[in-house]
């Protein structure tokens, strides 16, 4: 039981530390701050049977979207850093080290590139938006500050 509140901790760090990311880029970069509608109006069609959008902002919108967005966002997190914290073992928990779990956070980006991006009409890996290496790019670095909020996380609970 112990592994899964560790995972619960270390899921919410890792997006809270993800979200604080997305802050820090819009204020500073003038990145544009997700936009958790979309993702719950993707998740809301998913439910329904629909995977895959040409333009998922075309998509009927779905009641609540912004908020399922933001639960589906959390939700995500959590379930990665319980998952994370079972695999690893007591041994790791006891004394986290931060580069497996960096290759983990690392390899959890697939789920947004093959199954996210393409379900809302981004294609494969963002293939289909203006400049897809900088997606991916800024994916990966938010996917490593992931990673860091949940070893600070395991770290607090070791």
């Amino acid at each position: 039981m112990y592994a899964i509140w560790t995972g619960i901790e270390m899921g919410l760090l890792g997006t809270v530390a993800m979200d604080l990311w997305a802050i820090l880029l819009a204020r500073f970069a003038g990145q544009p701050k997700p936009n958790w509608a979309m993702p719950g109006r993707w998740l809301a069609h998913a439910f329904r049977g629909k995977l895959f959008h040409a333009d998922i902002a075309a998509a009927k919108p779905a009641a609540g979207e912004l908020h399922l967005g933001w639960f589906f966002h959390y939700a995500v997190g959590v379930i990665y850093g319980v998952v994370f914290a079972v695999l690893a073992g007591a041994g790791w928990r006891a004394d986290p080290t931060f580069l497996p779990l960096w290759i983990y956070a690392l390899a959890t980006i697939a789920a947004g590139w093959f199954l996210l991006q393409p379900g809302m009409g981004l294609g494969w890996g963002a293939s289909k938006t203006p400049n897809p290496w900088k997606v991916r790019g800024l994916g990966l670095v938010a996917h490593t500050v992931f990673g860091l909020g949940m070893w600070i996380g395991a770290l607090v609970m070791a």
